[in-house]
């Protein structure tokens, strides 16, 4: 069903998995702690400017090593509120409440009111950081509902942006985000005639069913769908940064809940080939980069956003293209929001993703300093904490003769600070709150449902992939010993219970926890237990 997944390992290798959950909650205790001592630290600072309303806000550096105090961004702060959410954490309850200062980002001071990546900016700049912090806000109010009045803001933000959806409409009545951006002032887009970010109506898709989901209103999933056909009518790979797996999962969503008919092998491809139209070579990694796997890392797999002389310049004539390639922390971590759950719309990508992922968690502890040897790193001279949970911003196939290189922009473009990067190391709470470990190694167990806002009523998810050459068995019951298991992978009631449950060699699980002695219906292509659905597409 991927292409790019057929070319990866089952089991990676050198297998060294990290606990993903402890490396969240970790992070999360480090940077919030304004007392933290030491070189860089403490990195968070109060924000009294009383921008937008809002008394007390908070900042976090961009970068490891920025000087702190001024401007801040929603794209590190709000991650590193959701990420800690999704790991477990209830960020209203210790020192202060994290969760109520976000809405700074809700800029009224300028009249914008839309929720941006600064207090203090106007939209009109670039798609995806102005439409991904909606996306962290709409994914945070999920978990808050009622708190403060982020409610509000996503109400009134998603109606902002279906009114861009009736302004982009072109002569075929769909909405034509192949723009630079959006200004709300004007109602007119922005172009700059260097570049566009199409992937923008898939990021606009997930919003407008998100706030269907939340609030209904028709016209809202009629938008939804209009900026999915008008992704799909493009027919080229519109993937610029970070938005389009939320376009994919909408679209796997919307046909198993609404009876849409939305091309979501298309649109999961397109976030793994590296075929992009706007921003060649971003994709999805699957290669082995010197002595270490890196299948699965998300970013540059060709480093187009550097200049070509400006490498060579610094290779020297050693320099080769085919060695370059450049990943992301932010990126990989964020991909996993989008096609986790996925899975649970269209079973057909449960393998795929599965093995994916495991790969993508292998391979993301490469961003972290003691993963490397000091030779293969920008800043060997950076002392790591103790738990080792601030990232480079990300790793470079090639650099500096080694293989792979972890490093980041700040140093090498003077903006302040060191090349580790708090703003992609915020976001390892969608690895956190999503994978824990198993009792067998290299099988991972994944929550489908920590990142699927919104939905209807579901019982506990998860997607196990084997790779393996044997069969292997885990315990899900974990305090449910009265559960069954229904694999919607194969669409069948698994035999036994909950606590011996086999996966075949190099397949995946999709393992719906039922409660023992309920009633299994049918209801077309869905199949029902209790009257909730635990199997959307049985034909699929």
């Amino acid at each position: 069903m991927i292409t790019k997944v057929k070319q990866m390992p089952d089991l990676p290798n050198p297998y060294a998995m990290r606990d993903w959950r402890r490396v969240a909650l970790k992070y999360d205790e480090l940077v919030f702690d304004e007392r933290r001592q030491g070189d860089f630290f403490p990195v968070l600072w109060r924000d009294r400017s009383g921008k937008n309303g809002v008394a007390e806000a908070f900042g976090l550096p961009s970068y490891l090593g920025m000087k702190r105090g001024g401007r801040h961004e929603a794209i590190n702060t709000v991650a590193a509120v959701l990420g800690a959410t999704l790991a477990g954490q209830d960020k209203r309850a210790g020192a202060a409440d994290w969760f109520s200062m976000i809405a700074a980002y809700f800029n009224t001071d300028n009249g914008q009111r839309l929720f941006l990546n600064l207090t203090d900016v106007q939209a009109g700049r670039t798609f995806w950081y102005e439409i991904y912090p909606h996306v962290l806000l709409y994914s945070l109010a999920y978990y808050y509902p009622g708190a403060g009045n982020l409610d509000a803001i996503m109400l009134e933000t998603a109606d902002r942006w279906l009114a861009v959806c009736e302004a982009l409409r072109d002569k075929d009545g769909l909405p034509d985000f192949n723009h630079l951006a959006f200004d709300f002032g004007t109602m007119q887009p922005v172009d700059n005639g260097r570049w566009k970010e199409p992937e923008s109506a898939a990021g606009v898709a997930w919003l407008q069913l998100m706030a269907y989901a939340r609030w209904g209103g028709e016209a809202r999933l009629a938008a939804a769908g209009d900026c999915l056909r008008s992704m799909e009518r493009r027919g080229e790979n519109p993937f610029y940064e970070i938005l389009l797996p939320y376009g994919a999962y909408a679209a796997a969503r919307m046909n198993a809940q609404y009876g849409g008919s939305y091309d979501v092998r298309k649109l999961v491809n397109w976030c793994f080939d590296g075929d992009s139209a706007c921003r060649p070579g971003w994709g999805v990694v699957s290669e082995r980069w010197g002595d270490y796997d890196c299948h699965g890392l998300c970013g540059s797999l060709t480093d187009w956003g550097q200049r070509w002389d400006a490498l060579a310049a610094n290779a020297g004539a050693d320099y080769d293209p085919v060695r370059s390639g450049y990943a992301f922390a932010a990126n990989t971590f964020a991909l996993a929001a989008g096609l986790v759950p996925l899975v649970r719309y269209d079973s057909r990508f449960a393998r795929d993703i599965g093995k994916w992922l495991l790969n993508a968690a292998n391979a993301a502890r490469l961003f972290y300093p003691t993963s490397l040897p000091g030779k293969q790193q920008s800043c060997s001279f950076y002392a790591p904490d103790e738990d080792d949970v601030i990232a480079y911003e990300g790793l470079r196939k090639w650099w500096d003769y080694q293989s792979p290189y972890a490093t980041g922009d700040p140093i090498r473009y003077s903006w302040g600070g060191i090349d580790l990067g708090l703003y992609g190391s915020s976001h390892v709470g969608f690895f956190g709150g999503i994978i824990s470990l198993t009792e067998v190694e290299g099988v991972l167990l994944l929550d489908c449902l920590r990142t699927d806002y919104y939905r209807e009523a579901a019982f506990p998810t998860y997607l196990i992939f084997n790779p393996h050459p044997v069969a292997v068995s885990l315990d899900l019951a974990r305090g449910r010993e009265d559960s069954l298991v229904y694999d919607a992978a194969t669409h069948r009631l698994l035999p036994g219970d909950a606590g011996e449950v086999s996966i075949a060699p190099s397949a995946a699980v999709l393992a719906v926890l039922v409660p023992a002695g309920g009633e299994l219906t049918a209801d077309g292509d869905r199949r029902l237990w209790d009257g909730v659905v635990i199997d959307y597409n049985v034909r699929a």
